[in-house]
Order: structure tokens, then sequence, then C-alpha cells
């Protein structure tokens, strides 16, 4: 197209004012990296290539110029040949590099086949190895395998080894044999001994043990089989030129076995704990190490300081002491310098097994050792001390030590268990924990030989118990001994068991195996002075105080008790509690229930009996004394069943005995209390009986003629109802303080009962007139608002009701007295009468009874019902009330009885 050309070259020159410039552009230029830049954009490319066929007259010309598409195309062609040259280039390269890989991967295919053929070669030269080294079950019959031919190559080379060290031996055996019995000298040990250390030593210790095996063999008469050859003596050649093997060698094996002793003391006074175990390891050859272990113990600074302080006295501390054998007073614990020994034998014990871990090969055999010695030496010489000044001061004294010793020392074994000793951090091994174990057991077993122990408690006990009851044993034998009434004589056994106890304690008092300190605090106990034990037994002052049972002496029995029983669980313990704990419920049964307890209510019986037959008011002031007689057999019982026989019951044979021989004790003493409480209701009634007897027959009877009538209406009560209240009314006040609960309430009854029984019968023997039945009226009142004010059942009140209606048998005319009498009036025929015993059935009878019925009480309002008096007594009691009327005689009062 040469128009075009023309025409783009005319158009480039007329648009170009630079002569330089060529009439035709240049083509764009670019590379392969052009593209290989991680830069590269499509659309800037075709941008700068369209920006590069545009003209500078033309990009900032005029629009008004035609498109010329020439310059665009000339370049995008001039591009597209570019690229077309490229991409072949591009092609070459890469047929190249592909030619290249397969290469490399041919390659190393064929590397990995060859390294996987060497890998499998490898395997199989393995496996045939490991065959040929163990063997298989094919190779039966044929030559044994690799691997068992080089085991039975190494053994044999050991084996092999063996015996020429063996031979060595031997022929250092045999020179040294030669030299001792032919020139009495053991030099080639000697130098062995000098120089070669701990394990030198340690082959002359063994071979000059075979040497004396060899002279005991080839030399019997140095052993003193003598054949008649004469001998060296001390080791010097005798007349026939032989030398005394034997005395030669155990010399060498004394100089040898001192010298590692004194080696091994080097060491442990350096702290060289290795070079104490070489030493320890070549001495356990010497009579299996006891020397070494021997020499550690006793050379140990511990029992060289305490050897100095086992003299040390015991602690005199006055406070101390008295505490320890105030029976009262809290225990103060264990004695300070058996405190202090164990705190420090605690401290040692634990550092030194340290040591002896790593300084011996038979640690557990020296820690035996060390402990035995701890405990066997030191711990026990302070303990027997510690005891022994206890028990100079008091039974107390000694048991509480020997309680408090004992708990602290177990405690030191428990804290010794618990740090693991020569297994620290670890648990204790369970030899050294059976030694410990042991020990303990050995330490304490003198002081829990057969009954011992319990019989020491008992002796304590019984010290305790006739101290605090001395005065009260002292003053019931004194009365007992004024024979009062023939019952004194029937207490003779009470009287002798009392006055036992009584010599018995003043015996233990001028006895001389009895310590200042012990006698002065039984004195104390039993409330003496220092001057009171050197009296005649009848000398001692006692008070009527001292003869009263005391609640706060009985807590302290039963404290002392707690105490005893408390340590014979920590002491004893085990299959003997059973036994133990029925011995001291025999104790306490004799001293609490029939000393004290027995003796107490035979006091109150006795009282009461000598109050019978007395011809002025009975003294009754024994009753308040009954309710701590009671309290105390409470206690004791509440402690019998809560503590003692509770703790028997791993046996039930012991503990059925224990159980029959409490009851059998509790019934007697509840016995007692009957007896007592029957006694003074006796006493009671039997002056109520005195007092009615002084009823006279004026007092219902009074005379309207003397005037006596209007004088007696006007008195409230009759004197006797009077003095019965108010002696009735005292007695009921000091039951009450006596008595509370079910005692108090049959106390109560029955006295009620046999008042009523006495008032019934007592107003059947007056005859009473109109005035007097005012009288009956007012003092039968009195006697029911009496009985009223005793705790009685709620079921007795209709029983106490019937005394003011008997008022009413006497105050009201005959038709009432008809009417009033309805019930007790058939309307046909007669029924059975009912026993005279119905006053005491009258307890429980129902019915709605008016209490103090009048005269008018019969009148038409009551005439709808049945009185009370009908309902509680019989037809018979009813006429002999009726019968003392002052007009019983007149035909209405006769056609009542009659009907009655």
């Amino acid at each position: 197209m040469p128009g075009a050309d023309s025409a783009s070259i005319f158009s480039a020159a007329t648009t170009a004012p630079t002569v330089a410039e060529t009439i035709f552009p240049k083509g764009p230029s670019f590379t392969l990296d052009n593209f290989s830049s991680q830069d590269f954009i499509v659309k800037e490319f075709i941008e700068s290539l369209s920006d590069s066929a545009v003209p500078t007259n033309r990009r900032s010309g005029a629009s008004s110029q035609a498109f010329d598409p020439k310059p665009f195309i000339r370049t995008f062609e001039y591009a597209l040949s570019r690229l077309g040259s490229l991409s072949e280039e591009l092609e070459g390269h890469e047929n190249e590099l592909s030619a290249a890989v397969r290469r490399a991967e041919l390659q190393h295919n064929q590397n990995v086949a060859s390294l996987g053929k060497k890998l499998d070669q490898t395997i199989a030269s393995f496996h045939r190895l490991d065959t040929s080294l163990n063997g298989s079950a094919g190779d039966i019959g044929q030559t044994e395998a690799g691997g068992n031919v080089a085991m039975r190559i190494g053994e044999r080379l050991e084996e092999l080894d063996r015996q020429r060290q063996r031979a060595q031996d031997a022929r250092f055996l045999i020179l040294c044999w030669l030299e001792i019995s032919e020139r009495g000298e053991l030099a080639s040990l000697e130098d062995v001994r000098r120089q070669g250390g701990s394990e030198g030593k340690l082959r002359c210790a063994h071979i000059a043990r075979q040497l004396l095996r060899i002279s005991q063999r080839l030399d019997p008469s140095s052993w003193g089989h003598s054949n008649g050859t004469s001998r060296a003596v001390n080791g010097d050649a005798g007349p026939s030129g032989r030398y005394n093997t034997k005395e030669l060698i155990e010399k060498f094996l004394e100089t040898l076995e001192k010298d590692l002793l004194k080696q091994f003391d080097d060491f442990y006074r350096k702290q060289s704990l290795e070079g104490m175990r070489e030493c320890a390891i070549a001495l356990r050859d010497f009579n299996g190490g006891a020397s070494v272990v021997g020499l550690f113990v006793n050379q140990h600074q511990f029992f060289i300081d305490r050897s100095q302080l086992i003299s040390e006295e015991v602690s005199s501390d006055a406070e101390i002491l008295e505490r320890l054998a105030d029976p009262d007073a809290e225990p103060p614990g264990v004695e300070p310098s058996l405190q202090s020994l164990v705190d420090e034998v605690r401290i040692v014990v634990q550092e030194e097994s340290f040591i002896i871990k790593r300084a011996f090969p038979y640690y557990e055999l020296v820690l035996s050792k060390f402990l035995q010695r701890v405990f066997e030496q030191s711990i026990q010489q302070r303990l027997e001390l510690v005891l022994q000044k206890a028990n100079s001061i008091s039974s107390m004294a000694y048991l509480r030590s020997l309680q408090a010793s004992r708990s602290y020392i177990h405690s030191l074994v428990d804290d010794l268990k618990a740090h693991g000793l020569t297994e620290h951090p670890e648990s204790i091994s369970s030899q050294t924990s059976t030694v410990l174990d042991q020990q303990f057991d050995d330490l304490f077993v003198p002081y829990f030989v057969g009954s011992s122990y319990i019989e020491r408690e008992k002796k304590s006990l019984e010290e305790l118990y006739s101290s605090l009851l001395f005065k009260f044993t002292t003053y019931h034998a004194r009365r007992r001994r004024v024979p009062t009434t023939f019952m004194a004589s029937l207490a003779k056994s009470g009287s002798e068991l009392l006055a036992t106890a009584r010599d018995a304690y003043i015996d233990r008092l001028d006895s001389s195996d009895l310590s200042p300190a012990q006698k002065a605090m039984l004195l104390r106990v039993a409330g003496l002075k220092e001057g009171d034990a050197n009296q005649n037994k009848t000398d001692i002052e006692v008070s009527e105080q001292d003869g009263i049972l005391s609640i706060p002496n009985a807590k302290r029995m039963l404290r002392w008790l707690a105490e005893a029983v408390g340590r014979s669980l920590e002491l004893g313990g085990g299959s003997d509690t059973p036994k133990d704990v029925a011995a001291l419920l025999n104790l306490l049964l004799a001293n609490m229930g029939e000393l004290y307890i027995e003796t107490a209510l035979d006091a109150a019986n006795d009282f009461a009996a000598s109050q019978e037959n007395i011809k002025s008011e009975p003294d009754l002031s024994y009753l308040p004394d009954l309710r701590n007689t009671i309290s105390v057999m409470h206690l004791m019982i509440t402690c019998i069943n809560t503590v003692l026989v509770p703790l028997a019951g791993s046996k039930l044979v012991v503990r059925r005995d224990m159980e029959r021989t409490a009851t059998l004790a509790i019934n007697h003493m509840e016995e007692k209390v009957s007896t007592v409480m029957q006694r003074t209701i006796d006493v009671i009634l039997a002056w109520v009986t005195k007092l009615l007897a002084n009823q006279k027959k004026i007092d219902f009877r009074p005379k309207d003629s003397d005037g006596s009538s209007g004088r007696y209406t006007e008195l409230l009560q009759t004197p006797p109802c009077l003095s019965i209240y108010t002696f009735v009314s005292r007695a009921r006040d000091l039951a009450s303080r006596a008595f509370d609960g079910k005692n108090l309430e049959s106390f109560t009854s029955e006295l009620a009962i046999g008042l009523r029984n006495l008032l019934l019968d007592h107003f059947k023997r007056f005859q009473v007139n109109a005035a007097g039945g005012l009288m009956v009226t007012k003092d039968a009142t009195k006697y029911a608002e009496l009985l009223r004010s005793f705790p009685l059942p709620s079921y007795f009140a209709p029983a106490i009701d019937v005394l003011p209606e008997i008022g009413n048998l006497f105050v009201i005319g005959p038709e009432a007295l008809r009417e009033h009498l309805r019930g007790a009036i058939p309307a046909t025929g007669t029924g059975p009468s009912t026993s005279s015993a119905g006053a005491d059935a009258g307890a429980g009878a129902t019915g709605s009874v008016t209490q103090g019925a009048s005269a008018g009480s019969a009148g038409p309002g009551g005439a709808g019902r049945t009185s009370a008096l009908v309902t509680a007594l019989d037809r018979n009691d009813l006429r002999l009330y009726i019968q003392r009327r002052e007009d019983a005689g007149s035909l209405a009062v006769q056609s009542i009885l009659q009907a009655l």
C-alpha cells in the first residue's frame, strides 16, 4: 500500500519538528524478562504499545485530524512478530529443561533401586547374624549357634580367670603358709596390708582366715592337740624348729582388726562416709562386723554425754510433784528430764540414720544395734529413775508417771516410723519397725507382768477411797457401837466392815513403807492434820456432817475411777481389759456401794427404827439426806452401765458376771431405800395414830348445857386435827426434799392411803351430835386439804373427796340422809356388800364428788345424783357411821339402817 505508506511518512514528517528524528517510528523492544517479572500486567503492556504508536503531534494536536490506524497496525504487527520469536525461544528452553528433568528422574530411579537392593542385603545380613547368634529350632543336632558359643566362650573365659585368680591366691597362700610355718612371719601378708588399702586389708583378712583353717588341719598341735613335739611359745621357734602358727595368725588378725577399727574411727571423726564404708566392708569378715558396730555405737558422742548425765537427779519441782500426787489435780505430763532425753533421741536417731545408711553396707543391723542401745541404756535408765522417784511420792504419782512416760515414748516410736530413718523419705522398713516395736514393748514389760499393773491401780484407788471415807466410816462405826435397837445386833457385819476399813486406813498410815509425801497426801484427802495420825483411833474428832453422804465426794470417787479406767485402757488394753474392768467394778461396789451408800442407808434405817416407839414427836430430819444417797446411787449405776460394763463386751462371760454382780448390788441398795421409805411411813402413821388417840369424845359431842356446843362450833378444827396437819405437812416437805419423780409419788401414795384408812376408822369411834357433826366436817375437810397437797396420781382424787362427805352423815336430817344414801339403799332386795378394803380401792373410784358438802347438800339440787360417799364405801361402813349419830335410835334413822 504505497499511498498509505507515503501518507504515513508524510504525516510523520509534518508533525515532527526535529530534523534528527527518522521518518519511520521505532517498534517496541522487550524480552522474556519483561514477561517473567511479578509486576507484569497485560493491560499496562497493551497501553504501553499504544502509547508508543501515537505520534507526538497527535497526542497534543487538535482533535479535528482524522484517525490514522497505521502506526498502531505497524506497532502491533512488530510486537506480534517479536512475541512469536520469543515463544519459539521459550519453547526451545522448555524442551531442554524437560529433557534434563527426564534424565534426572531416570538417574533418581536408578539410585533408589540401588539403595533398595543394598538395604535388602543389609537386612538379610542382620537376620543371618541374629540367627547365628540366637540359634533356631532347625539347628538341633548341628553345631551350636554362634550366640551360645559366644556366651559359653565368655563363661569359659570368666572361669579361667577365676581359676587363674585362685591359682594366684593359692600360690600366695602357700607362700604365706611357708613363711609362717618355717620362718614364723607373715611378711608378704604384711606388705599387702600396708600397701593394699581397704581392698588389700579385706584380702588380708580373707587369706588370714584361710591360713587359720590350714593351721588347724596341718598343725593340730598348735591348737592344743599335742603329739609330744615341743612347740614354740609366744611365736618363737621351739626346740624342734616349728612355730605356733595358730597364735601367729590370730595375732595378725587381731592387729589387722585393730588397724581397720582405728582407720574406721579416723574416718568417722573426719565424717568421711566412703572411708567408713570401706572399713565396714573389710570388718564384716571379723565376727560379722560386730566389732565395728560396737565401736560406732559405743564411741557415739550421744552415749558419752548421756553416761555423764545418767546420775542426774529427777526433777524435784515442788509444784509438779504436788500435782502429780494430787488425785484431784490435772496430771502435769511427762517428767522434764525424760522429756528432754526423748526429744534428743528423736533428733539424734534421725540424723545418725543418714550416716548409718551411707557408712555401712549392712545398715539395718547397725541401726538396730543403735536403737537397742538407745532404748536399753539411755531411755530405760532414765525411766527407772523417774518411776522410782514417782513411787516414792505415792501410788497415784507412780501410775501417772508411768502413763505419761509410756505415751511420750510411744510418740517417739511413731515419729521415728513416720520419718523412715534409713529409708527416709520413704516408709520405714519392716525390720526397723519391728525393732522399734520390740524395744518399746521390752521397755515396759517389767511394769505389766501378770496382774501387777491392775493391782497397783486397785491399791491406789483403795488408798484414796479409804482416805476419803475415813471420817465417814469412823462416824458410823462409833454410831453403831451404841446398841439402840434390836436392829443394831443385826447390823453387826456392817459394823465390822466399817471398823475394818477404818483400821486398815490407820494401819496404812502407820506402815513403814509409806513415804512421807504419800502419807501427807492421804491425810489431806481424809481431811486430817499431821498430828491426827498419831492419835488414838478413838480420839479422832468427827462431826455429824462427816457421817452424811456427800455428792462431791462421790463425784471425786467416780472421777478417780474414770482416770484409772482410761489409764488401764491405754496401758493395759488388749484381752486383759474385761478382767481389769471387772476388778475395778468389784472395787467400786465394795467401797462406793457397800461402804458408802449402804452405810448411809443403814444409818437412815437405824434412825427411822429408833423413832418408831418414842413418846415425843419423831425426828424425820434424816429424810433429806436420802436424796444425796439416791443421787449417788444413780451416779454409780450410770458409771457402771456406760463405762465399765461396755468395756467387757469382748468377753461375754465376764460381761454377764459383771452385769449379774452389779444388778444384785443395786437391787440390794434399792431394797434398803424401799425399807427406809416404808419404815418412815410406818413412823409417820404411828405418830398420827397417837395424835388421833388424843381426840376427846366431847370434841364431836359437845353439850348445850355447859355451853361447850357454841364454843366448839367457833373452832376451825379440833386440836388433834391441827397437830396432825402440822406434823404431816412437815413430813411431806421433808419427803419432797428427799425424793422426786416416781419415788416421791410412791411414797406419798402409800402415806395417803394409810392416813385415809386411819381417818376413816377414826370417825367410826365417836358418837356425834349435830354440833359435833360440824366439827367432823371441818376436820375431815382439813384432812382432805392435807392429802390434796400431796403429789398424788390424778386417779386418787375421788378417794380423798370421801372425807368431807363423812360429815354430811352426821349433820343432815333423816329424810335428807335417806336421799343422800339413795344409791346405797336398793329399791328391792339387797346386793352383795363390798369389802371393807374399799378405802384402799377408793383410789381408783370414779364419779363426781362434791367437796366440802354442807348440811344442805342433800337438798333438791342433789337429789338426782349418787353421793361420792356411797360410791366409795360399802353398806357396812355406812351403817357404822350412821350408828354413831346421836339420833341413831329414832324410827327414821332405824328405818334407814334397816334398809342398808
